[in-house]
């Protein structure tokens, strides 16, 4: 094993002292070309071209010396830190950091970014980096070969953003170019670079923030009431009416079996749409369950034939403080168009669309019937799919505590598909 491995990061600005002494002192030393071309890696040192980072930590764990590794940006914030300290190699390492290249980024857009989001997109990360764009107004994005600014553009049409695009950070080649996404695909870009995305109406945070990343925002629960959605009397501008000394109770409108709050939080329970996920509302009808799954961070799609009801989502979402994108269109044909889903919630369409739904593979789906013939071609539909499904009976009785009369009542059938792992 190596007698000492020392990780420093570079950002392009000359190397410190204890940079400059760790590396004297190096019999190995392994980085990226333009590392290993700096005049103080020493000459009879080792070198290697570091490519996988978990064959580099082999090759240093076998090695009778003091080994160096070479990194841009913070080694520690998304870097070879994590892979090197793995038990498994059995290196100790010592870090030397220096600016991270999202925060070098943000810099050089000259914008805070305590409130952004910060993936990593490879590959096989690409399209859930995309998904967090979709659905957070600033998002730093460190991309990599296949997986870069043209990648992200194609992936995110549909959903307008700027992007701040940072190319070779603290190298002479280093070049800022803030652009439209629909322009970045037809475009080249150098790597390493980061992609800053920015979009959507969601206000800024005012004052300093309290949390790395998104503020939760002022709205606490799930499966909340058509109120939280919808401009009441009370909340409509004007003076307030002066009460009756004892208001009769009235019954609440009834906005569909479909739009119950407990139906909807059993829904989202069983979908439990996370950051990373695209979620498919379709029927979305008021919009509350496609506000409330992006309140969870992930990216909705809300689909509906009436486009009264897309801007009801929209609207539903600002009110929420969080970001969708609405679709006008019939399912099942409009759902050829859309990208692939993580999960999905089938408000209206009946089995016909579960099925088409079922046809994308998405992890899990849920939908709703209101009698059982309904619910047992909803289940067939799961079934044929391949999908392990669910089936159950609720009834919810909102009451008026004050006099414990009923004000409404749902009655549901709840269906639900989990694709087996594979």
């Amino acid at each position: 094993m190596a007698d000492r491995v020392t990780v420093i990061g570079w950002d392009g600005s000359p190397l410190t002292a204890a940079a400059r002494s760790a590396l004297s002192a190096a019999t190995l030393v392994a980085g990226a070309a333009h590392h290993l071309s700096l005049p103080e890696v020493p000459e009879a040192a080792e070198r290697i071209r570091l490519g996988s980072v978990e064959s580099a930590a082999r090759r240093i764990a076998g090695h009778r010396g003091t080994a160096v590794v070479l990194a841009d940006g913070d080694p520690g914030f998304f870097g070879v830190v994590r892979t090197l300290r793995d038990p498994r190699h059995g290196l100790e390492v010592e870090v030397v950091p220096a600016v991270s290249s999202v925060a070098a980024a943000f810099a050089r857009a000259g914008m805070p970014w305590d409130d952004a989001r910060v993936v990593v997109a490879h590959t096989r990360t690409l399209r859930r980096a995309v998904n967090v764009c979709r659905a957070h107004p600033k998002v730093a994005v460190l991309t990599s070969p296949g997986a870069g600014p043209a990648e992200l553009a194609l992936m995110l049409d549909g959903v307008h953003r700027t992007f701040v695009i940072c190319e070779a950070l603290g190298t002479e080649r280093e070049q800022v170019t803030v652009l439209t996404s629909d322009k970045a695909a037809d475009l080249s870009w150098r790597d390493p670079n980061v992609v800053i995305a920015i979009g959507g109406s969601l206000p800024a945070p005012a004052g300093g923030g309290w949390l790395l990343g998104p503020d939760p925002g002022p709205v606490r629960g799930w499966g909340l009431t058509p109120e939280t959605y919808e401009e009441t009397p009370a909340q409509a501008p004007g003076p307030a009416p002066h009460p009756a000394p004892h208001p009769a109770p009235h019954p609440a409108p009834n906005h569909g079996t479909g739009e119950s709050p407990a139906l909807r939080a059993a829904q989202l329970a069983r979908l439990g749409p996370r950051v990373g996920d695209l979620v498919w509302d379709i029927g979305t009808g008021s919009g509350a369950f496609a506000a409330e799954a992006a309140h969870f961070g992930a990216a909705v799609i809300a689909v509906d034939a009436d486009p009264a009801a897309c801007a009801r989502a929209e609207a539903a979402a600002r009110r929420l403080g969080v970001q969708l994108q609405a679709v006008a269109g019939r399912a099942p044909y409009v759902l050829e168009r859309l990208p692939e889903p993580d999960v999905v919630r089938v408000g209206g369409g009946g089995a016909e669309v579960v099925a088409a739904c079922a046809d994308r593979r998405p992890e899990r789906i849920v939908t709703h019937a209101d009698t059982r013939d309904e619910a047992e071609a909803a289940c067939a539909a799961l079934a044929a799919g391949g999908y392990t499904v669910e089936c159950a009976l609720l009834q919810s009785v909102d009451l008026d505590p004050a006099g414990w009369a009923e004000r409404d009542r749902s009655l549901a059938f709840l269906i639900a598909g989990r694709r087996p792992a594979p």
